[in-house]
């Protein structure tokens, strides 16, 4: 989605697609970049505080993918509501970041 993000930067894509709307850029950036840092982050944070066993690093990652998961539901409503288009990276994104919360509580709690 990063390289459709900038593809429709430079106006060269020939279909209508998500990443053109205004909610495919929520914080500035597109939505694509941020992921493109916040998936790598969060799987190294995790590795290093499990690895470390520093369990409070574990849930500081925890409670922070709650933001991501949080900003899906607000995307995934758009996708059905607002933009009504059909988007399966943006779904498996969703679906990632709604998974990647409980995933992280019970490596939390595991880490105890």
């Amino acid at each position: 989605m990063l390289a459709k993000s900038r593809r429709a930067e430079r106006g060269e894509l020939t279909e209508p697609s998500v990443v053109e709307s205004p909610r495919a850029r929520l914080f500035g950036p597109p939505n694509a970049l941020l992921g493109a840092f916040y998936y790598p982050a969060a799987a190294l944070g995790v590795w290093f505080a499990w690895a470390l066993h520093l369990p409070w690093l574990v849930l500081a990652i925890a409670i922070v993918s709650i933001g991501p998961a949080v900003v899906s539901l607000v995307l995934a409503y758009s996708l059905l509501f607002v933009t009504r288009r059909a988007c399966p990276y943006c779904w498996t994104a969703h679906a990632t970041n709604w998974l990647l919360v409980p995933l992280f509580f019970w490596l939390y709690n595991l880490s105890y």
